[in-house]
């Protein structure tokens, strides 16, 4: 979508000023990083063997989604980092280790590049593009084992946030029922003042509509919160 141009009024002889329109999209989550490894995966080894039968448009489309692919995967190691202690340890026994998913996800890296690379030279790459389609269920499986591994994390976290907001909603409440009660102990004094409490019944009146508002407002956040954790 080309800019749109902004023309201040009383500005002669000067060029137009542009002004984007278009907005970056918002960088993806952990989560949907990790998903969609799976699908890029899948596409660069249908590129790459395209390109291998002499379509050079899908050498440079394979490359390019490889790069995307390895881009992706030093961010989602990078993120373990960002966690928190039990999450991380989590995350690093699932990808660091003889038994971890980064050596399949690592040797499917190194493979894709050496085919790519072969093909490019024009030479012979039948034995790594098997290779490559032979191990595609072991990578799926290792991508797979990473998608999962960061929705169980994402959820504990989401979990965690609701029972936090859930304690402080449920306080929130208690205050607003505590302001109720003395609202009508103010009343009640209002009235026995009669004319002299006049002021004060106002004042009364005002607080016990706001405590009634707010206690409206904590019981909704309560049943949002209860079926969030029930769900």
């Amino acid at each position: 979508m080309p800019p749109s141009v902004a023309v201040i009024p009383g500005r002669t002889g000067i060029s137009p000023i542009s002004v984007s329109t278009t907005t970056a999209p918002a960088p993806l989550s952990d989560l949907n990083l990790a998903a969609r490894q799976r699908m890029l995966s899948q596409r660069v080894v249908m590129q790459t063997l395209l390109a291998a039968a002499g379509d050079s448009k899908h050498l440079e489309a394979a490359r390019k989604t490889l790069q995307l692919f390895c881009d992706s995967e030093a961010q989602l190691l990078t993120t373990l980092t960002h966690y928190d202690e039990v999450s991380a340890r989590q995350l690093r026994a699932v990808y660091e280790g003889p038994q971890g998913i980064g050596v399949t996800i690592e040797t499917f890296m190194d493979r894709m590049r050496k085919a790519l690379e072969t093909i490019e030279r024009g030479g012979q790459v039948q034995s790594l593009l098997s290779d490559i389609v032979g191990s595609t269920d072991e990578v799926l499986e290792a991508l797979n084992k990473a998608t999962s591994t960061f929705d169980t994390i994402a959820k504990a976290k989401s979990d965690r946030l609701f029972k936090e907001l859930g304690t402080i909603v449920s306080d929130i409440h208690t205050i607003a029922r505590e302001a109720k009660i003395v609202s009508f102990n103010a009343q009640v004094i209002a009235a026995r003042a009669g004319d002299h409490g006049r002021e004060f019944a106002v004042v009364a009146n005002v607080l016990s509509g706001i405590s009634t508002e707010i206690d409206g407002l904590t019981k909704k956040a309560l049943h949002l919160s209860d079926r969030k954790q029930h769900a």
